[in-house]
């Protein structure tokens, strides 16, 4: 495990050496993919965000806390995408380090493991890209865990009714081909799909699971082609995401919905397939037309010279606010005043207004976008405005 201990990112760098800050300093741990399967999603969903916060907060002079702003100072760990490191690294960050407060890890098989750890120190986890139908029971067993991007029948929801509305247009029949990486968030999305999607009328002619960090996905494209689907359902990691869509391309799949789970909100994946995923269908989405997104992106865009990715970005970036929020409101860094503080208040953030219920934000989140014009907009969603009607996927241009 390597060690990074940061008074703010690059940029807010400059404002602490600029700066005589004569409170204590409010010390943040966060253990990071740096390397590994996992480094893709947290470089776009989680990294960036922190940073952007953290040059915020400090920029004002830090967290006001007892009638003075404290800044904050961030300790991170490279646990390299492997989960027993993380575990090492989160215990180490609360039994040596004593940070005062965690940020979450990317990952619902990440949140997971880290959960014990989290609790029996007594660390508020506000977990965002954490997709599990299991809220009630984790929050019985975790008191101070929170979920903000939504459940998993949730999302096969949100998926069914955009298959739906194309079938109802006659873009695609009732044969699909769904695969998935065989990790907790991969697993437990295919095991809903499997019960809603045949409810729904539509006939699961391939269903593939592979072993995370899979290197040569063109057994499973080929094994979808071979079935005639009218569509492709993929609950994917960005790795896979990548590599399937690029031999969805190699072999001409053609179908009239192509839907890939986390990294198709990702700038990158239009970066690297360009006009080619036109019509594609992912997790996430957000309405770029409500003013706290558009104020969010544009302070992102502001520091880093580019766009948020189109899901779990904000969501992320609204964790930090509720976190932020929370501890000034309860004018304390100890943990259990600023948990019970989470479970009562609502928060104004880059989604809006949001509140937990039973530890659960589920009354908010989108759950299906769809490139069209450079663009990924949401399709579908729970209780939130989506952008535009999905449309069918016409070839791969």
């Amino acid at each position: 495990m390597r060690r990074i201990v940061f008074g703010a990112t690059a940029l807010a760098a400059a404002l602490l050496a600029s700066t005589a800050f004569a409170a204590d300093p409010i010390k943040i741990g966060r253990v990071v993919h740096m390397t590994g399967p996992a480094a893709g999603g947290d470089a776009a969903s989680h990294s960036p965000n922190v940073e952007l916060w953290v040059s915020q907060v400090n920029g004002r002079g830090g967290l006001m806390v007892g009638g003075e702003r404290r800044p904050v100072e961030l300790v991170e760990y490279d646990d390299k995408s492997n989960p027993a490191e993380m575990i090492k690294a989160v215990q180490r960050l609360a039994t040596q380090d004593e940070v005062d407060f965690m940020l979450t890890p990317w990952g619902t098989g990440f949140n997971a493991a880290a959960a014990p750890i989290f609790a029996k120190y007594g660390y508020p986890q506000i977990s965002v890209t954490n997709i599990t139908d299991e809220i009630e029971e984790l929050s019985e067993r975790f008191p101070n865990m929170f979920f903000t991007l939504g459940n998993t029948t949730g999302f096969v929801e949100g998926l069914r009714d955009t298959l739906n509305k194309l079938r109802d247009n006659g873009a695609i029949g009732n044969k699909v081909a769904m695969v998935n990486v065989a990790d907790a968030f991969g697993i437990e999305l295919a095991a809903v799909a499997r019960e809603v999607l045949p409810a729904a009328g539509y006939e699961i002619v391939f269903d593939k699971s592979y072993p995370l960090g899979t290197a040569d996905l063109s057994p499973v494209v080929k094994g979808a082609k071979a079935t005639e689907p009218d569509a492709f359902i993929a609950f994917s990691y960005p790795p896979d995401t990548f590599a399937l869509t690029e031999q969805a391309i190699i072999e001409n799949l053609d179908v009239g919905a192509f839907y890939t789970a986390v990294a198709t909100a990702f700038p990158a994946y239009a970066g690297k397939f360009g006009s080619k995923i036109e019509g594609n269908l992912g997790a996430g989405g957000v309405n770029l037309d409500l003013e706290p997104m558009t104020e969010y992106r544009t302070a992102f865009n502001a520091l880093h010279g580019n766009q948020p990715e189109y899901w779990a970005a904000a969501t992320y970036y609204a964790s930090l606010q509720v976190l932020e929020q929370a501890i000034e409101g309860a004018d304390s860094t100890d943990r259990e005043a600023v948990t019970e503080y989470i479970k009562a208040n609502s928060f104004d953030t880059a989604l809006g207004t949001i509140s937990f219920d039973k530890h659960n934000e589920s009354k908010h989140y989108w759950t299906v976008g769809q490139w069209h014009d450079g663009q990924f907009n949401a399709v579908a969603g729970v209780g939130v405005p989506v952008a535009v009607e999905p449309v069918a996927k016409e070839g791969w241009n």
